[in-house]
């Protein structure tokens, strides 16, 4: 059964503030990317675990890759729900730490 895929309202509003193409490619890789076994770990997906973020999550909270930009997600097993809480550019030098509490 596949995934439903919701963004939350933070990563909305933050895919608002991204150029229109990136913003097309972080949608669909994240709904590729997520709606089949999106707890499962990958190449381009980690478990981050329980960590201080600036946003809330339900742990443990992953992490999708998407070429400079980070996907950060909690998935409702029962629900069959992915839930993006933040959409991120990690930049030259910034560790995933720094991307989350931005």
């Amino acid at each position: 059964m596949a995934y439903r895929v919701v963004f939350a309202e933070l990563a909305s509003d933050e895919l608002l503030r991204i150029h229109v193409f990136e913003r097309r490619r972080i949608i669909d890789q994240s709904e590729s990317q997520l709606s089949q076994r999106p707890e499962e770990p990958a190449r381009p997906r980690k478990k981050l675990g329980t960590i201080p973020a600036s946003f809330e999550y339900v742990p443990p909270l992953w992490e999708l890759r998407i070429r400079e930009f980070r996907v950060f997600y909690d998935a409702d097993v029962n629900e069959q729900t992915v839930y993006i809480r933040a959409v991120r550019r990690k930049r030259s030098g910034q560790t995933t730490e720094d991307v989350i509490n931005e």
